[in-house]
């Protein structure tokens, strides 16, 4: 697991006049969440989270190093959410959790898929991809940042399992194993299970939590 640092500052005014304010400095509203006290209102530089974004697929980890007066502190965090303004594409607001090292999370892992299945080269066959993502129950520290999925032993009819996937003792896989990441089918039935595979990955889509949502142009993050 790869953690990315993030500098911030302690806000010390509220409000929808010092969120413009500081927006035109180049920097953005903030909050960092912890369950043993309460939230903590912090500035950030806006392009510094977007580079940091692009950087990075999924399950980003962020040490917050917060400014506090003449004191400074480090935390270990997840990016929730981040609210965009739709028409400009402009960052508005983020939210930060913090995260225990030491205490078991849930992710959803992305699946990479490689090579170039027999099934399709030799066979005319489709390959389609049921799942691209897993979820996996596993400390920060042990989580990867994607799962490898080789697909070039596949013949047309076979299918790679979740209980295909080797993921070590240190992960536990949360998926049902005998669900279905990809599998190679007939061309000639190819249009209809394909559409199965596109209502799948937009159910997925729905149900994932999404690092980046817009904003509605008529409430603005504080």
């Amino acid at each position: 697991m790869e953690i990315s640092e993030l500098k911030a500052s302690v806000r010390q005014e509220y409000g929808k006049g010092p969120a413009r304010r500081l927006r035109s400095r180049g920097l953005m509203p903030a909050v960092f969440y912890t369950p043993r006290a309460e939230s903590i209102p912090l500035a950030i530089h806006t392009l510094d989270l977007k580079n940091l974004l692009k950087r990075r697929e999924e399950n980003v980890f962020i040490k917050l190093i917060i400014a506090d007066n003449e004191k400074s502190f480090d935390k270990i965090t997840q990016i929730k959410d981040v609210q965009v303004e739709p028409v400009s594409g402009n960052f508005l607001h983020a939210d930060f959790y913090e995260i225990s090292m030491d205490q078991k999370l849930h992710f959803d892992l992305p699946v990479h898929f490689t090579g170039t299945s027999i099934g399709v080269s030799d066979e005319g066959g489709e390959l389609l991809h049921l799942k691209r993502e897993i979820k996996v129950l596993c400390l920060p520290m042990k989580l990867p940042e994607y799962v490898e999925l080789d697909v070039s032993a596949l013949h047309v009819g076979e299918s790679i399992k979740v209980d295909d996937l080797q993921l070590g003792e240190d992960i536990t896989v949360l998926d049902h194993g005998d669900t279905a990441i990809a599998t190679v089918i007939a061309s000639r039935v190819a249009p209809e299970l394909k559409e199965e595979e596109e209502k799948e990955e937009e159910a997925q889509a729905q149900a994932a939590p999404e690092i980046i949502k817009q904003k509605t142009p008529e409430k603005e993050a504080e």
